[in-house]
């Protein structure tokens, strides 16, 4: 329709497909792959039409092409998406034997006075947050070496401080924030959405914020997961640089009037999406600040 616009995104899993090999389990990535792409184009407002998968792989393996497609044809349902189609390529010589890749394309809609693109949000505005289940899909490569080389732990070993193995805790599915979002996107007026991936807070907020404001986050305003506070003390890592490769218990960042805030809290704990207060926008030349 005239007023309508198509959003559009394409994304893969990247190393998590490493981890669901190692568990001989390959229907939550499938899920991992849908409710990212959900999830980035549901930043600008829109809603899902439909999703395409490319698979590709040194030689099919019936038994994981049906776990993926069932992960897949799950988080469409649950997304209110048409899975439309997609590609199945066996190329021997560009994959491994036994791997494959996995990457999804998704189309949505938003109407055009709906759309979210960042260019009101103003000094006093308040940042919601909406908690990730795990790492989500980013931040694998490194997650994988200070777990298994590092750390010396095996898929099937307890993960210290989090009540679960490590399989269990690397497989948990990226959550797809699309239902809360729209709930409160009928009542408040969304300033301003951030799909915490790969580069954390630092790289992914300052895409919709204009020019002059700040993204003032407190650390202090929510409990960030086990499994992250394990990475960061086994493995080393620099606590800034943790912010900027993990999501840190934050996949879905949200900016609203401070006047809405309250509302807002209110609506999306109704759909029980447990949303934190965790930031502010202030006047500035720094896209971000991680405080406390």
């Amino acid at each position: 329709g005239r007023d309508q616009i198509l959003v559009a995104s394409t994304d893969g899993v990247g190393t998590k497909l490493m981890v669901a090999a190692l568990a001989g389990r390959h229907d939550t990535v499938g899920q991992d792959i849908v409710n990212h792409c959900v999830n980035d184009i549901l930043v600008q407002g829109a809603r899902p039409l439909f999703f395409m998968d490319y698979i590709g792989t040194s030689k099919v393996d019936r038994r994981v092409m049906a776990a993926l497609v069932k992960g897949i044809c799950r988080a469409c349902r649950q997304n209110a998406c048409a899975l439309l189609g997609g590609e199945t390529a066996e190329m021997p010589r560009v994959y491994p034997p036994g791997e494959y890749d996995l990457v999804g394309t998704i189309v949505g809609v938003v109407p055009r006075k709906a759309v979210i693109t960042g260019e009101t949000i103003r000094p006093g505005d308040v940042i919601l947050g909406l908690p990730s289940t795990g790492l989500h899909t980013n931040g694998y490569s490194l997650a994988r070496r200070i777990l298994f080389e590092q750390a010396g732990l095996g898929m099937n070993d307890p993960l210290p401080g989090t009540g679960q193995r490590v399989g269990e805790a690397l497989l948990a599915v990226h959550r797809s924030y699309l239902k809360p979002i729209l709930a409160l996107q009928r009542k408040v007026r969304i300033r301003g959405l951030a799909h915490i991936t790969g580069g954390g807070f630092p790289d992914n907020v300052p895409r919709v914020l204009p020019a002059g404001v700040s993204a003032v986050f407190d650390r202090s305003a929510w409990r960030v997961p086990p499994l992250f506070a394990f990475l960061q003390k086994a493995g080393r890592v620099d606590r800034e640089e943790m912010y900027r490769v993990f999501n840190m218990g934050i996949g879905m960042v949200i900016i609203v009037r401070a006047a809405d805030a309250d509302r807002a809290m209110a609506l999306l704990a109704d759909c029980r999406a447990r949303p934190v207060r965790i930031g502010r926008i202030e006047k500035g030349s720094v896209p971000v600040r991680l405080e406390q």
